[in-house]
């Protein structure tokens, strides 16, 4: 449970600083390369949301997205191997199931998603440290918020009523 608590908390602060990428924006500038894989991209409403909601600075937006800008080249390589490790693990599913191989594969898979998560806790890490402590309470209560209705969400509902005859 908490892989998945992590990963959503690193994928909203990759959305909250997305956010700060297309708010450091001007109209002269050319639109940074698209940013695409888990917690990247998840919609301009949302990366909206982050930055309202924290109210970064312009100085925190320009530090953000040079850090996203940096990080990129080691992270977008990774998602590309862990999504074509999926395709060709869906592959086998769909195909002539060899186990072997498809142990070998997801032995690989594992090696990448354990690499993107060091380089994710580390940018998390980065972007966490630019935030003043009480933007840093704001996205704690805001992450546990969301950590409240996930749990709701799967909480088994009360059992449905029986059928009427």
């Amino acid at each position: 449970m908490k892989s998945i608590r992590f990963r959503f908390l690193v994928a909203a602060l990759a959305v909250l600083f997305g956010t700060v990428i297309a708010k450091s924006q001007t109209a002269d500038a050319p639109p940074p390369p698209p940013v695409h894989g888990a917690g990247f991209g998840m919609g301009d409403h949302m990366l909206k949301f982050f930055t309202e909601e924290l109210n970064l600075t312009d100085a925190q937006q320009e530090q953000a997205h040079a850090i996203l800008a940096k990080e990129m080249p080691t992270i977008k390589p990774l998602m590309q191997q862990s999504r074509q490790m999926e395709q060709q693990l869906h592959q086998f599913a769909e195909g002539s199931y060899d186990e072997t191989k498809v142990r070998n594969l997801a032995t690989q898979k594992a090696q990448v998603e354990l690499e993107l998560s060091v380089q994710r806790t580390r940018i998390h890490s980065e972007l966490y440290q630019l935030l003043t402590p009480d933007q840093q309470s704001k996205l704690k209560q805001l992450e546990a918020d969301q950590q409240a209705r996930m749990q709701r969400h799967m909480r088994p509902g009360p059992p449905p009523p029986p059928a009427e005859e």
